[in-house]
């Protein structure tokens, strides 16, 4: 066990780091994480306008008025709905960062860049009209939204790229000295946006003469369908987490390193899921961000809150229980590293095995009573990671949600109980090693 460890660790570690270590997951990762704050607030909103409290509707509209649902409705369509906005700024900030360019002209420049791709046409379907008509002269939301993210990550990192060849090679306009820092960032970073506008526009007139007009449609019919798609199976997310899962037993933040790659894909899903819960209509997906935070990862990756109380509850041995009781509080925020650590779970071949089998049994299971509708779908609605369980689902799934993570915690403690029980008892026999060689000492 201990050579084929060695081996595994010797080929993945090279990989993880490399992972991890990329600047362009890096920046995508950052971007997402300047954005989640805001799209958080944006769903709370959305939530408090639809609550599933029977009678919530009348008695808003009685008390507020038949437009009630306006002021909860304007900072989700401020946030949620331009989301795309956020994420082409944080990933350009943070990959000018990783070069050494000025990050906000650089980023500001991104954003331009996606505006020139972003077509200026909206379809207005006029009252008592069976046909939308194109209007002109508007920005249409559909793209600022989920439906753009993919062209938003590519165009970030395609500005940056062009700001950074253009000033690595020097040509920006250098001001004298004596000239305030202000004046010389914005004089420098003149010619490198003019470039990047011009190649932006170019590339956009390019789409424009091709069948799909935008390359906004080319990347979503030609790339984002396609990914969400796998994204969306099960097979996928159990690729997943067991990446996650085996990334954490060498000690590398495999929720960081999986994330960088599926969270863009779930983070889309859970977008669409929220426009349909908007509209009323039933909600398509079932894998979401919300899906793998919330009933995938009980207590942190690997699902250890049922470990936890197991160690606390079932442990004879006194370290054991000692981490147990140091990771119970922060395991209800869904933060592990004390018993990752701690136990440990990193490079204990013993504690591996359930840690990576837990999350994917549960992801399977929570799949299954989702698809059967025992379990209300994940609405979409943005929570943070270290939401606690039971409230985290009763956020994203309703009563039901609840009650399955509780059902899940359970599963969890059950799994992990027995192999517990080994390691357990080997502490205990070195524990009581210890204290007959200090007796005799």
């Amino acid at each position: 066990m201990s050579k084929f460890t060695d081996s595994l660790e010797e080929k993945l570690m090279p990989i993880a780091g490399k992972i991890a270590e990329n600047r362009y997951l890096t920046s995508i990762r950052d971007g997402f994480m300047v954005a989640v704050p805001l799209i958080t607030i944006g769903a709370v909103f959305l939530l408090l306008a639809n609550l599933p409290i029977p009678g919530y509707s009348d008695f808003m509209a009685k008390t507020f008025g038949q437009n009630w649902s306006t002021f909860f409705m304007r900072p989700f369509e401020a946030t949620m709905s331009i989301m795309s906005i956020f994420v082409v700024f944080g990933i350009a900030y943070s990959l000018a960062g990783h070069y050494k360019i000025d990050g906000l002209s650089t980023a500001a420049t991104a954003l331009v860049a996606f505006l020139i791709f972003t077509p200026f046409i909206v379809n207005y379907t006029p009252e008592g009209a069976k046909k939308a008509i194109q209007v002109s002269g508007g920005i249409p939301v559909d793209w600022m939204g989920s439906k753009g993210l993919f062209v938003g990550i590519l165009t970030a990192i395609l500005s940056v790229e062009i700001v950074r060849f253009v000033v690595k090679r020097g040509w920006v306009i250098k001001m004298p000295k004596g000239v305030p820092p202000a004046v010389e960032k914005a004089f420098s970073a003149l010619i490198p946006a003019a470039i990047v506008a011009i190649i932006i526009d170019v590339i956009r007139m390019l789409f424009a003469m091709t069948s799909y007009g935008t390359i906004h449609q080319f990347i979503y019919t030609v790339l984002q369908i396609p990914l969400t798609r796998l994204g969306d199976t099960l097979p996928a997310t159990l690729i997943a987490n067991f990446f996650e899962g085996l990334f954490w037993s060498f000690g590398i933040h495999g929720a960081n390193v999986v994330g960088s790659v599926m969270g863009p894909i779930w983070l889309a899903l859970a977008a669409e899921n929220l426009q349909a819960f908007q509209a009323g209509h039933p909600v398509p997906h079932i894998i979401t961000q919300q899906f793998h935070d919330m009933y995938m990862l009980v207590g942190g990756s690997g699902s250890t809150l049922g470990l936890v109380l197991a160690m606390l509850f079932f442990s004879k041995s006194r370290q054991v229980k000692t981490v147990g009781k140091l990771a119970i509080v922060p395991g209800l925020f869904n933060i592990n590293e004390p018993v990752i650590f701690g136990l440990p779970i990193v490079l204990n071949p013993i504690m591996v095995i359930p840690f990576i089998l837990t999350p994917m049994i549960l992801a399977t299971l929570t799949y299954i009573v989702m698809s059967i509708g025992l379990v209300g779908h994940p609405t979409g609605v943005v929570i943070p990671w270290t939401t606690p369980p039971i409230i985290g689902g009763l956020l994203v799934s309703g009563f039901s949600g609840a009650v399955w993570q509780i059902i899940e915690l359970v599963i969890s403690f059950f799994i992990y109980l027995p192999f517990l029980r080994v390691v357990d008892r080997q502490y205990l026999e070195q524990e009581q090693a210890m204290a007959v060689e200090s007796q005799k000492g």
